[in-house]
């Protein structure tokens, strides 16, 4: 980490001599990074800002290096950052970021719900960032796929067991599995894990790793995977095998179905994920836009946000990348079919009465990725190699509870809150 960090100062500080020469905005963003969304970024949501404006992708473990290589050398290069609420919270908690009061009154005016904003102040008295775009994961189905559902389901609220069963009904009808999760090297399968897997079994995520409605939550899952296709494990974006065809029902976050969708809507049904014992899990995902302290385009950096708060702006996202608007806008009738359709799924679940939030993780920094992997390493020991499902708990657990002492990191919706360290119980 040290030798990351005097890597990440050396050329920030090489940056940063460049910037003047520049005279440009640097926006660094862990949002929109895959080609086809930073070129729609960089050549039309970004058209008509009144800034020159570079815009960066990173990943999120290097971003954070990134940021606090910059605080530490006191050498500011980038004037934007664009992240997820978890991924800005250690910024946050360090004083990195500049209060952006005076945009939230503007933008409340226009129509922000101040319960996003309030999100935004990531628990202090002051604006730290402002809610740039929204999300969340949904299942996309073939319409084909519709004959083979259990009788009596519902495709607005299913189950688990419906799912097990509609899996099956579609591999009896056509010899092969025809359920696909994005559980390859990019995929975002730890966030089926912590969103939705876990708070509809267990009722939380870090509390109750390793209890027994954990363990029974993962022999169901094993029942699930027997109807699910094994070239899950290759799957980065659910919309390839989809158009394709290599499945018929798909698990993945909208931003990931969306071109799948967009292309064939009339092809495609799109619903919340099932719901288990404990209720419905699903995973909000808002990011937002921050202003680092001691940015070298303050200004700029401001009128980047206004030009992606706007509402025009905040449309045109939602019909190029799948990112809904975090202002209360009513989507036009011409938007595009498949968008229209994902935005569906995403109120369904919204409004689904057994739904249960479950936060991105807080406060775990640099840790987030090791985090993710204590769900992947378990879904790879119980589901892939078929190890005892209660030692893998144990020691799984034992790695999540160090975890959570190191990084000091409490407890997010929807476990309970936590004086200290969340607890593994």
């Amino acid at each position: 980490m040290k030798r990351l960090l005097s890597l990440a100062v050396f050329a920030s500080t090489a940056l940063a001599l460049a910037t003047p020469a520049l005279a440009q905005t640097v926006f660094l963003s862990t949002q929109l990074r895959p080609i086809e969304e930073a070129t729609a970024v960089r050549q039309e949501i970004l058209n008509g800002v009144d800034a020159k404006v570079d815009y960066v992708v990173e990943e999120p473990p290097q971003f954070a290096v990134r940021m606090e290589a910059e605080r530490q050398a006191g050498k500011h290069t980038i004037s934007l950052v664009g992240a997820l609420h978890g991924e800005l919270s250690p910024l946050a908690d360090k004083d990195s970021l500049e209060p952006l009061d005076d945009l939230a009154k503007t933008l409340a005016a226009n129509g922000m719900p101040q319960s996003l904003l309030d999100l935004g102040k990531l628990g202090k008295s002051t604006q730290q960032y402002i809610p740039w775009m929204q999300a969340t994961y949904v299942m996309a189905a073939h319409k084909d796929a519709l004959q083979y559902l259990p009788e009596g389901a519902d495709i607005n609220a299913l189950t688990y067991d419906q799912l097990i069963a509609w899996g099956k009904k579609m591999e009896e009808a056509t010899g092969q599995p025809q359920i696909g999760f994005p559980a390859g090297p990019k995929g975002l399968m730890a966030r089926f894990f912590e969103g939705y897997f876990y708070p509809s079994f267990t009722g939380g995520v870090v509390r109750t790793f390793r209890n027994a409605d954990a363990a029974a939550g993962w022999e169901k899952f094993k029942e699930l995977w027997t109807v699910v296709t094994p070239t899950s494990t290759n799957y980065d974006f659910m919309q390839e095998p989809l158009a394709a065809g290599e499945v018929m029902v798909a698990w993945d976050h909208v931003a990931r179905l969306k071109n799948a969708i967009s292309a064939s809507p009339d092809d495609y049904v799109v619903f919340p994920a099932p719901a288990g014992p404990k209720g419905r899990g699903y995973m909000p995902v808002v990011a937002g836009l921050a202003i680092p302290k001691g940015a070298p385009d303050a200004a700029g950096a401001t009128k980047v946000i206004e030009h992606l708060a706007a509402q025009d702006t905040q449309l045109l996202t939602a019909q190029l990348v799948g990112f809904f608007p975090t202002l209360n806008v009513q989507l036009p009738e011409d938007l595009d079919k498949g968008v229209a359709l994902l935005a569906g799924a995403v109120t369904a679940t919204q409004s689904a009465k057994d739904a249960v939030i479950s936060l991105l993780p807080v406060g775990l920094g640099d840790k987030g990725g090791e985090f993710n992997k204590v769900y992947m390493d378990s879904f790879q020991r119980i589901v892939l190699r078929n190890e005892p499902v209660a030692d893998v708990l144990k020691s799984q657990g034992e790695t999540m509870a160090k975890l959570m002492a190191d990084t000091k990191a409490p407890c997010w919706a929807p476990d309970a809150k936590s004086d200290g360290p969340c607890p593994v119980e």
